[in-house]
């Protein structure tokens, strides 16, 4: 069975879609498009949306917007917190719906990932490879999680001071959160990388551990500090990445997925 993968960057977004289908690779690409532009709009005229870093409530029959609130609120953040995950859910979301009466082109898919920046939407008949990403610290690429069939659907969400443009308060190299959707798994990261910080760092792994397993809809939790980690909750296999890091490293900083591809444009 052939594996698809395609890349591609918007504005903010840098997206990876892999799939044994085509056409649902094509599906989330206008999925994407679609929801892209209802969040510019709605953006647009709130701009409270865009700052706020507390959560906020919505009016709105945006899908991409009401995902974002919601998760919000069960983190207590900020609705873009959610950004990223809510985009690569809708997208898988899409490329899993059933064959709709006047969709002609319809494919069947039994792989469909989804990242969107890191933040990882997943729900696939066959294992896949998430290589852990923490800058400096000696876990870098050396670990990741075998993702299978039972373990889906499934969100993955990072968080990090040390690695990547997005806004951390905290002091982790590495906050992954495990939930029942991308959304979520990305707002629980920021909530959590937040608060993993101060001088004890074994504290503060607890801290952000004990705050994961309290958000409704979070599975499981693993955080990475100074080459001390900690974990929570039903996670993934671990296992150690095998392989040239330099080569992983070189493809592309915040390429997570590990796998032979056919790219597909």
């Amino acid at each position: 069975m052939k594996i698809y993968k395609t890349h591609f960057i918007e504005k903010e977004s840098d997206i990876t879609i892999i799939s044994d289908s085509r056409t649902a690779i094509s599906r989330a690409k206008m999925s994407f498009q679609i929801h892209r532009a209802n969040l510019e709009n709605y953006a647009q005229k709130n701009s409270d949306f865009l700052k706020s870093f507390s959560p906020i409530k919505v009016n709105s029959n945006y899908k991409v917007i009401e995902l974002m609130a919601e998760v919000a609120f069960l983190c207590d953040v900020g609705p873009m917190a959610a950004v990223a995950g809510a985009l690569a859910d809708l997208m898988l979301e899409e490329m899993k719906l059933k064959k709709r009466d006047k969709d002609l082109n319809y494919e069947e898919c039994k792989i469909a990932l989804v990242e969107n920046g890191g933040e990882i939407a997943i729900d696939s008949e066959d294992p896949m490879k998430i290589a852990l990403y923490a800058g400096q610290n000696e876990l870098n690429l050396n670990i990741g999680f075998l993702v299978k069939k039972e373990d889906c659907p499934l969100g993955i969400g990072t968080s990090s001071a040390t690695v990547g443009h997005a806004i951390s308060l905290g002091q982790s190299d590495a906050v992954t959160i495990f939930a029942i959707n991308a959304a979520l798994a990305d707002a629980a990261a920021t909530k959590v990388g937040n608060e993993v910080k101060g001088k004890d760092i074994e504290k503060s792994i607890k801290r952000g551990l004990d705050i994961a397993d309290q958000i409704e809809g979070v599975k499981g939790a693993f955080i990475s500090r100074e080459n001390k980690v900690g974990q929570i909750g039903k996670l993934p296999q671990l296992i150690k990445i095998e392989g040239n890091k330099n080569h992983i490293l070189k493809s592309k900083l915040d390429d997570h997925i590990l796998g032979d591809f056919e790219i597909y444009k």
